[in-house]
């Protein structure tokens, strides 16, 4: 059944506007601290956000509907997702909640949520959750509202975790790092975890106001980073999102180092230690075939899932693997974080330098990436992708590019959208390829 507020990673939209209102952050809280009640123990909940200036709204609403029905709250102020992830386990709360919109502009916001274990919520949790939003919440009497309190720790708390992901024999001290925390939930902790092992370290997108998260810089806007790097003789560039969930590398000429290549690293350095688990890593079907191939070269596998990184989860906790991830920079490692962490794979890439002694330009190209075209087309009513018109091209494509390149035909979870994507060791077969389908599913949706 089709969810109605929860989307691929929780609920997210513009604010003041459908689903992200204050209100409706309210009848979230009070529906998902009543689901989550589940004995006479004290319940509490961890809320961290990103820096946007709707954050403020959001948070306060969320610490009303939580108290209203009994739970009481701990407010940590701007951490990235994946610290309110371990901050939810290790503080033994019943529930975590961040409000961050991630890569998207300041206007947009959204709640994800994580359970007592740290992960994201189930399917089943969410629709729960989502039926119990329908319902008039149950408000618990005067006696037994709860109480909400910030705690000081929690950047401390991360900084550490982030830290002990590394080995205790590996420093950084001879590394120049451009770090670009997007003026979001980073800006801090990310920063101060690699300067302290040692890096010497240059920041930009570390003066949030409100407005201007991933507003320039950041994962999602390279441009400025890139010329940071080259400007300052860095050895590497840090790009992180709004929420710090996601990363992507920038070696020292001021190339873009995609997720499929950073995967490919820390997946090679760590089965080179016997570190590596599951036989392989877990990657969605948007990763390059150059990354597949490369994997099957080192006797390694490479399982993939639908888009999304709870799809990548799921997939990591079903098969035994501790690395996955996905092209766009979402890294999970399970070592060490339950959701995405880009600082603690930022880390990982960090020691991957100093034990090669490489330059990055040639530590993080593992393979090469094989020609890749994606492109997208709006339609309006229902999916074209069941008119038979539509069928017939996708067969064809497929049977064109069988055995030489992969062709991936999906809907967005967000927009009215056809995303058709293939690949092939023939660049101008695969656009050949892409424009055929694409002009099948406008024409269908004429």
């Amino acid at each position: 059944m089709a969810r109605k507020y929860f989307g691929t990673d929780g609920i997210r939209g513009e604010t003041n506007k459908g689903a992200m209102t204050a209100s409706m952050a309210m009848r979230v809280a009070q529906a998902a601290g009543a689901h989550f009640r589940r004995s006479d123990h004290l319940h509490r909940v961890v809320i961290g956000k990103d820096t946007r200036l709707s954050g403020y709204m959001v948070e306060s609403a969320l610490v009303a509907g939580f108290t209203s029905v009994g739970t009481n709250v701990i407010q940590t102020g701007p951490l990235p997702t994946p610290a309110i992830a371990m901050l939810t386990r290790e503080m033994r709360a019943d529930l975590g909640v961040m409000i961050s919109a991630s890569h998207n502009p300041f206007q947009d916001n959204g709640i994800k949520l994580f359970g007592p274990d740290g992960f994201k919520l189930s399917d089943e949790d969410e629709a729960a959750i989502e039926a119990l939003i329908e319902c008039e919440p149950e408000l618990v009497p005067a006696n037994a509202i709860g109480r909400a309190r910030r705690i000081d720790d929690a950047r401390g708390r991360y900084i550490h975790a982030v830290k002990q992901s590394v080995s205790d024999d590996i420093r950084f001290d001879n590394l120049k790092v451009v770090v670009d925390c997007a003026n979001g939930a980073a800006y801090q902790v990310a920063p101060s975890a690699i300067w302290e092992l040692g890096a010497e370290v240059v920041t930009i997108g570390v003066e949030p106001n409100g407005t201007n998260i991933n507003d320039g810089v950041g994962s999602t806007s390279l441009d400025a980073v890139k010329a940071k790097v080259v400007e300052t003789g860095a050895d590497i560039g840090i790009a992180l999102d709004g929420d710090a969930d996601r990363l992507i590398v920038i070696d020292e000429k001021g190339e873009s180092v995609d997720g499929d290549q950073i995967m490919a690293s820390i997946a090679t350095r760590m089965a080179e230690r016997q570190l590596l688990r599951g036989g392989g890593i877990v990657a969605t079907v948007m990763s390059n075939l150059g990354l597949e191939r490369y994997l099957e070269g080192k006797g390694l596998t490479l399982e993939r899932t639908k888009v999304g990184d709870r799809y990548v989860l799921a997939a990591m906790r079903a098969g035994g693997y501790n690395i996955g991830g996905e092209q766009s920079g979402h890294m999970i490692l399970l070592d060490h974080a339950t959701t995405g962490d880009g600082t603690i794979a930022a880390m990982r890439v960090l020691a991957s330098l100093v034990r090669s002694n490489r330059p990055a330009s040639e530590e993080l190209r593992m393979f090469e990436p094989v020609p890749q075209l994606l492109k997208n087309v709006r339609y309006e009513g229902a999916s074209p992708l069941v008119m038979p018109s539509v069928e017939q091209a996708i067969a064809e494509a497929e049977a064109t590019l069988a055995g030489k390149g992969r062709l991936v035909i999906r809907a967005s979870g967000t927009e009215p959208l056809i995303r058709v994507m293939a690949e092939g060791d023939d660049a101008s077969e695969v656009e050949r390829m892409v424009d055929m389908v694409c002009d099948a599913v406008r024409e269908a949706a004429a």
